[in-house]
């Protein structure tokens, strides 16, 4: 089974990514089971979906967090993906999942994210991740969640500034 980094520690990954279709997201067949779906499979299939506890929904860079929008915080894991490690667009899709519209479950990078990127997509609210490359030596690509020990700006995981944290 594959493993990756969620919460500070690598784990087994209990949930089957399902690709997104080609056509037709109302025909695809959701097997048994943890499955995280395309958002157009969510969409499509949304009214069927929304009695499972076992389904999550996966966001590509070129879609939004308001295309899911409230019905995030109903469901238990919504990943964001990165097709290229240089599209940045899911780091504002998660801090927007976590901020405006209060996901409070598993939130995943998948996709061709970088560790170098993992302490920013930490601050951003995610708080699991998926290499691409399984390879990925995991011990070694967790210590990144503690490039910095310090930040100047507010982030999903410390919502205050450093000057206010300062004067506190």
């Amino acid at each position: 089974m594959p493993k990756l980094v969620k919460d500070g520690a690598i784990t087994e990954d209990q949930w089957t990514l399902l690709d997104k279709p080609d056509d037709s997201p109302e025909a695809v067949v959701i097997p048994a089971g943890c499955v995280i779906v395309p958002l157009s499979v969510w969409q499509a299939q949304k009214d069927s979906l929304t009695h499972r506890s076992d389904i999550g929904v996966w966001i590509d860079s070129d879609e939004s967090a308001f295309d899911l929008g409230e019905a995030a915080s109903t469901l238990p894991l919504v990943a964001v993906n990165f097709p290229g490690f240089m599209d940045g667009r899911a780091f504002s899709t998660a801090r927007l999942l976590r901020e405006r519209f209060h996901f409070g479950g598993e939130l995943r990078a998948i996709g061709a994210f970088i560790r170098d990127q993992m302490c920013y997509l930490s601050r951003c609210g995610v708080n699991a991740f998926q290499f691409e490359d399984e390879s990925i030596d995991l011990t070694e690509a967790m210590k990144s969640l503690n490039d910095f020990t310090e930040y100047y700006q507010a982030s999903v995981n410390q919502p205050q500034p450093l000057f206010r944290r300062r004067s506190a």
